[in-house]
């Protein structure tokens, strides 16, 4: 498996919640970002195969990223939605042997993305 795969998008009522899952093996390091048309493709979490974590100031406190090495899987908690995160949500990830932390919500940090999910919140 070459890239990653995401699942577990859908639809949901503002204030609502929805977890997204992605499994891929062997990554230094993974994240979840999102897109919406006509904007640049956004960062939202980021996760080390060791375990550290860091958030975009967008969805800190809100969305929870966590992973189970023993699966293979990240996932991505989302707790009260609003209609402002609808959008196609990616999973990435990245096998370098060395990185700066301080660069992991960077999309040219990932080499490997998967094809997308969509998360839709209405009001």
């Amino acid at each position: 498996q070459v890239q990653p795969v995401e699942s577990g998008g859908g639809s949901v009522q503002s204030g609502g919640s929805l977890r997204l899952s992605c499994t891929g093996s062997g990554y230094t390091y993974m994240a979840w970002f999102r897109q919406t048309p006509g904007k640049e493709r956004e960062a939202l979490a980021a996760i080390t195969s060791n375990g550290r974590e860091t958030y975009s100031d967008s969805v800190k406190g809100r969305f929870t990223i966590s992973q189970d090495n023993a699966k293979n899987t990240i996932a991505l908690q989302m707790n009260s939605l609003r209609p402002e995160d609808t959008a196609i949500y990616y999973c990435a990830g990245d096998r370098a042997k060395y990185y700066d932390f301080e660069y992991l919500l960077r999309p040219e940090m990932y080499a490997d993305w998967g094809q997308g999910t969509q998360v839709t919140v209405s009001s």
